[in-house]
């Protein structure tokens, strides 16, 4: 599972722009699955036959995509005015590296420094339209043979295992969710299980929106990354949820309020188990299960998450417990549901 994780971090798949992404799935789930489609919005939907096939519709999903940033104009002297493509926090972007483009070229996040600011410039966090990225180009012309506007930009970061069993890397949102279904994919469940890695989730849940109506499921369960405050200058009331406490599990957030009795369930299976369990202390974010839960009749439907610092940020943080944790909670669910 770590390796999975590791070369799906490494891949570029901004929202729209999942391909490499998809190409390294596509690879791995011929070999483990009974029946792989493509879908018109480029999501991956594999099915993998249980015992039996009367049972309930079992759906299992993660998003492909990641935050980014995408080219909006090419400027006479080379540098480039961008875009935010799903929520980026503008303080985290200053003097950040990134790819950008087929070609993968390098860049640098700039702006006005701020010796060269004036009065209240000083104290703002600048905003996106402020900011440029230079590739080194010497004049707009240079920089047009290499890049045109709609190129996107990744994040230029490593995937770093460090500390006592944490990992750093890009993308951790929600590439970590696609590993452990490609982990999932291997073992045998009771009944059929539809596995679906979806695109733009960043941008609205589009693609899960099309895989929900395609796959017509019972039941859901979405994997996910969420927000963990666990760090200095939050007090723990306000942490939300919290790295090495285990797979989170939300009663409800910004898009969904989750069926009950899933989530109920979820935390007895923890308890049984062995496995690390923890609540998510808050109202906030939203994942493809707002989609998801809300399709044709309607989907039973339950998010296990990982607790993840600086979300959405060019480098995030999870722990390697949590992300076992979590696949051992998905594993426990998916065998009780499919088994009908």
């Amino acid at each position: 599972m770590l390796k999975h994780l590791e070369a799906l971090c490494q891949l570029p798949g901004v929202s729209g722009r999942e391909d490499a992404v998809r190409g390294y799935i596509l690879e791995q789930v011929r070999e483990l699955a009974d029946e792989v489609i493509v879908g018109p919005t480029g999501s991956v939907i594999a099915l993998k036959k249980g015992e039996r096939s009367d049972g309930p519709r079992m759906m299992v999903s993660a998003h492909m995509d990641e935050v980014g940033l995408i080219v909006t104009r090419v400027c006479d002297d080379g540098m480039l005015k961008f875009a935010n493509v799903g929520g980026i926090d503008p303080r985290v972007l200053c003097g950040r590296t990134v790819l950008v483009g087929e070609e993968r070229i390098p860049g640098v996040i700039g702006v006005v420094p701020i010796h060269l600011s004036s009065g209240d410039e000083k104290d703002r966090v600048p905003k996106i339209s402020a900011m440029t990225i230079d590739i080194g180009a010497q004049n707009g012309e240079e920089a047009k043979k290499h890049v045109r506007p709609g190129d996107v930009c990744v994040f230029d970061t490593a995937f770093e295992l460090f500390g006592d069993g944490l990992i750093k890397a890009k993308a951790l949102d929600d590439r970590a969710g696609c590993a452990i279904m490609l982990e999932l994919m291997k073992q045998d469940f009771p009944g059929d299980v539809y596995f679906t890695f979806v695109t733009m989730e960043e941008v609205g849940l589009r693609g899960a929106t099309c895989a929900a109506y395609t796959v017509a499921p019972d039941y859901a369960l979405v994997l996910e990354s969420t927000t963990a405050a666990d760090i200095a200058g939050v007090d723990r009331d306000a942490q939300v949820c919290r790295v090495r406490e285990g797979a989170v599990i939300s009663f409800m957030d910004r898009s969904t309020i989750y069926d009950r009795e899933l989530f109920a369930r979820a935390l007895d299976v923890g308890r049984e188990k062995g496995i690390a369990v923890q609540v998510k202390e808050a109202v906030a974010g939203g994942n493809d299960a707002g989609a998801i839960h809300k399709s044709r009749g309607g989907v039973r439907t339950l998010a296990i998450s990982l607790p993840c610092r600086y979300l959405h940020a060019p480098a995030s943080l999870i722990a390697k417990s949590d992300l076992d944790a979590a696949y051992e909670l998905a594993f426990e669910m998916i065998s009780e549901i499919t088994a009908g």
